[in-house]
């Protein structure tokens, strides 16, 4: 049997013993902040609790089906710091979900370093801070490395797997073949703050509140704007994969007219981007772009993108309804 540690009593913590009790595993949520033995144990008692009305949700909705539940939440054990020698010793994987404030990631690293097995691989879960920043506080940190997880955690499949330079190559293979165990999607990136999705969503979200601010739209209109295209868009094609799609091209030529209208900076062409239209290799139309489709027909490929748009519009009820003559 596995021993996986949720370090951490915190939202993400309980989310990763959910995800992992919902796949069969045993699972202990760990409060590593010593506490008075009552606090603790309501701390506890509370994360069952929400793990709890997870599950009834999902029964709601027909996932799940509620003679299971019992058995998911079984799998799932409190534990309070005073425990933490014996907890951590069996560990297998621990998964580090502390507040993100660097002195309690070094405190609660540090001490998971010396209190787990040298084969235990320690993973934390930071959004922002770089996996090579936090590494310097764990113990032999060649089986350290960052696994970011998105809320809902018991949700969403996305894990963003980023190894810090001294992660050695088979604890990240070990890692990421256990996540896709229990149904997650992992994808690697490098060890650079703010990853993949907090990268991209900080930008995101700031230029929202910046239209806010400017005046251009309400967050009424930004939002719905968001919800029903670009959230739609994004939700079959990924944001690499639009750029070959309509061109890259299309994308230099308006990054450079925004650019030159808003007077931002920030809209200018990624250096990529200037390198691709150099070389003529602007996308889908033209063989390669970020992607190579030097294999691929085209026709063929759009087909099965706009068949795959089209089923999740259907699905939320959202396809354009054709008016018939009477």
């Amino acid at each position: 049997m596995t021993n996986i540690v949720a370090l951490g009593a915190g939202r993400m913590g309980r989310g990763i013993a959910q995800v992992f009790a919902y796949a069969g595993h045993d699972v202990t949520v760990l409060d590593f902040k010593p506490r008075a033995p009552e606090e603790a144990a309501k701390l506890l008692a509370a994360g069952k609790q929400e793990v709890a009305q997870n599950l009834a949700f999902l029964v709601d909705l027909n996932v799940l089906d509620a003679g299971e539940v019992d058995a998911i939440l079984d799998r799932i054990k409190g534990a309070s710091a005073d425990q933490a020698e014996a907890v951590l010793g069996a560990a297998d994987y621990v998964f580090e979900g502390v507040p993100e404030v660097m002195s309690a990631k070094e405190d609660a690293l540090a001490r998971a370093g010396k209190l787990t097995r040298p084969d235990c691989i320690i993973a934390s879960t930071t959004s922002t801070m770089s996996v090579n920043a936090l590494s310097k506080f764990v113990e032999r940190p060649e089986r350290f490395l960052n696994a970011h997880w998105l809320n809902p955690a018991y949700l969403i499949p996305l894990v963003e797997v980023s190894p810090g330079d001294g992660t050695k190559e088979e604890v990240v293979t070990q890692l990421t073949d256990f996540l896709k165990s229990v149904g997650k999607v992992p994808v690697r990136c490098k060890a650079s703050p703010g990853y993949i999705v907090p990268r991209i969503q900080a930008a995101a979200m700031n230029e929202a509140a910046r239209m806010v601010e400017e005046g251009v739209a309400t967050a009424e209109d930004i939002d719905t704007a968001v919800r029903v295209g670009f959230g739609l868009r994004y939700a079959t094609m990924g944001l690499v994969e639009f750029i070959d799609w309509g061109g890259v091209d299309i994308l230099y030529y308006a990054c450079n007219y925004l650019q030159q209208e808003l007077q931002a900076d920030r809209y200018a062409p990624a250096q990529i981007v200037n390198q691709k239209m150099a070389s003529g290799e602007l996308g889908l139309s033209h063989g390669k772009g970020f992607y190579d489709y030097s294999e691929v027909d085209p026709d063929k490929f759009r087909a099965e993108k706009l068949s795959t748009f089209v089923a999740l519009l259907r699905h939320m009820d959202m396809l354009p309804q054709l008016k018939r003559s009477q």
